[in-house]
């Protein structure tokens, strides 16, 4: 019954955000784990900040991978994304959803073991689950019994 809940919250969610202005574009650009260039239909690139996961940085243990995990999802496809902020760099935080089954790439990232669940802007149960899930299974960034969180890292 609880996995029925979360699905029926979590299918609600996307169907929420997708009432909101969806945007469609090609990624173009994988600049690292967490932000891709996208080419609008106008021709127009646009930096985006996936929204609620943090990956390494590319000079961090498992940054390379991320990257490349990232691109192999979703590099020269069409997407739809929705903006939901702007970052201090000035770009845009968006959820971006790909492939026909409409997948949320952050959690495909956190699934997978390439990122963090960033709490810190994300209350989502769902993908701290995900989180977990592939912290008990070693996926990832998650064989290293101590990894470090990105922000920490750019402390450094």
């Amino acid at each position: 019954m609880k996995k029925h809940t979360i699905l029926l919250f979590f299918i609600f969610s996307v169907s929420t955000l997708f009432s909101q202005t969806t945007l469609t574009a090609k990624v173009v650009g994988i600049k690292d784990g967490d932000t891709v260039v996208v080419l609008d239909s106008l021709n127009n690139q646009t930096t985006l900040r996936l929204a609620e996961v943090d990956c390494p940085e590319k000079s961090q243990p498992f940054g390379i991978k991320a990257k490349q995990f990232t691109s192999d999802q979703v590099y020269l496809k069409t997407i739809k994304y929705v903006v939901t902020d702007t970052d201090r760099y000035g770009r845009s935080i968006a959820m971006i959803f790909y492939d026909s089954d409409n997948k949320y790439l952050s959690a495909e990232i956190i699934k997978a073991g390439m990122g963090w669940h960033y709490k810190k802007y994300s209350t989502s149960k769902e993908l701290a689950n995900f989180e977990i899930k592939a912290k008990k299974e070693k996926l990832g960034l998650w064989i290293d019994n101590n990894p470090i969180e990105p922000y920490e890292w750019r402390k450094k």
